[in-house]
């Protein structure tokens, strides 16, 4: 008999075309898209309105970035909703809540506190909007294309944020903040109507009634387990830290802080690009320490006060190290049961985005004293040692099966 010397084929790569042609994920990327630029304009709009009326540099800042501690709240307490009711629906009424608020800003002569008051609710729903999102996203796409889709919405988030302010500031040399608000709003209701349009309805992974007791009780089991509780701190804290250390670029070098934003934003896009396209998920495993080192260790070169050129070339290379979150978010979802998988990548994304906040907070206090070149050195370094020292925590995470919990 003739011997099979056939040799297997193997699958071809996924690519983020084919990702597309996925009709379900397209209409979560696009409506993702549509609501971030909705959000960078609306933010943009806001701190400038608040500026002009109040001239605070507190209040200008507090409008642009308070809504990410209001997303803590949503992970504190109703997060079990990305859950706990259907994915698609649920999605559908937060995408209707935040187009209400958006034209809500809208308003001319709307209260300052009314504004602030809308800023931290549709804050508070961005973070269930985002697991319900995150948690339909692991359902639409197989697991080996899931830490490439969620690069392509990483680098799209990068992306929107850049070109938004630069749109945004454009807009408003012609435009007042009230009618760069109502496109905002334009652009949140077709990123509805592109939701509503494409993405099917799923089954109720949660069998609990989704709610407050639900929810705390699913952060506990979380917090508790020791695989998916380094993983979040390392996805959080030396993240944070490094965006506290770009926080004091303006104070660094007043004339290059553009320069040196636009450098670490260009190394975080090519950093997702090539690492959720160019590598499995296995290089991506290997390399994952080697990339959180490289996030924090190119800044310990302000100590030596480095020319702009070299500043900027050390700050885009550590912009790359940012991916390192893809393989550990790859890493959380496989510690986590698909019953409370929307909760706890909610979970994941108001912590990172309210550590990038406390970053910014330690990163300023420390500046005061020992200036911005030295504090941005010390707190590379403590985004070092954090990842340093929870390395064999991390590895140790990677043999641990998931639990149940909350389920």
């Amino acid at each position: 008999m003739p011997s099979d010397t056939s040799v297997p084929v193997t699958p071809p790569p996924i690519s983020y075309r084919a990702l597309l042609r996925n009709r379900e994920f397209a209409g979560l990327y696009a409506g993702f898209t549509l609501t971030a630029s909705a959000a960078t304009l609306s933010g943009f709009a806001l701190g400038t309105l608040v500026n002009d009326q109040t001239r605070s540099p507190f209040l200008t800042a507090v409008s642009m970035y308070g809504a990410t501690f209001a997303m803590v709240l949503g992970a504190l307490t109703l997060m079990s909703v990305a859950d706990g009711n259907r994915p698609r629906r649920t999605l559908v009424l937060l995408q209707c809540v935040s187009l209400a608020g958006v034209a809500a800003q809208a308003i001319p002569g709307l209260p300052l506190a009314v504004r602030f008051g809308l800023l931290l609710v549709l804050g508070f729903f961005q973070s269930l909007g985002t697991g319900t999102r995150m948690g339909l996203l692991a359902e639409v796409v197989p697991a080996a294309a899931y830490a490439l889709a969620r690069s392509l919405m990483n680098i799209t988030s990068g992306g929107m944020a850049i070109l938004g302010y630069a749109i945004g500031a454009v807009l408003l040399r012609y435009l007042s903040p009230q009618e760069v608000f109502v496109i905002a709003a334009g652009l949140t209701a077709l990123a509805l109507g592109v939701v509503a349009a494409t993405v099917r309805e799923h089954s109720i992974r949660l069998t609990r009634r989704p709610g407050l007791r639900q929810t705390w009780t699913t952060n506990t089991a979380l917090f508790s387990h020791p695989g998916r509780r380094v993983l979040l701190l390392n996805l959080w804290v030396p993240n944070g830290l490094i965006v506290g250390c770009e926080a004091l670029f303006l104070s660094y070098a007043p004339d290059d802080a553009g320069t040196l934003l636009a450098a670490g934003s260009a190394g975080m896009l090519l950093g997702d690009l090539a690492v959720g396209r160019l590598l499995d998920a296995g290089r991506r495993r290997r390399y994952a320490f080697a990339l959180r080192l490289l996030l924090a260790v190119p800044y310990l070169l302000f100590a030596a006060e480095p020319s702009t050129p070299v500043v900027a070339v050390a700050v885009f290379v550590a912009g790359a190290g940012f991916a390192a979150t893809l393989p550990l978010q790859e890493q959380l979802l496989a510690l986590t049961p698909d019953p409370v998988r929307g909760q706890v990548q909610g979970v994941e994304s108001a912590g990172r985005m309210t550590w990038q906040g406390i970053g910014a907070a330690v990163a300023g206090g420390l500046a005061q004293y020992l200036g911005p070149g030295a504090t941005i050195t010390a707190v590379a370094a403590l985004s070092v040692a954090v990842t340093v020292f929870s390395r064999p925590f991390v590895v140790r995470a990677r043999a641990v099966r998931a639990e149940t919990i909350g389920a």
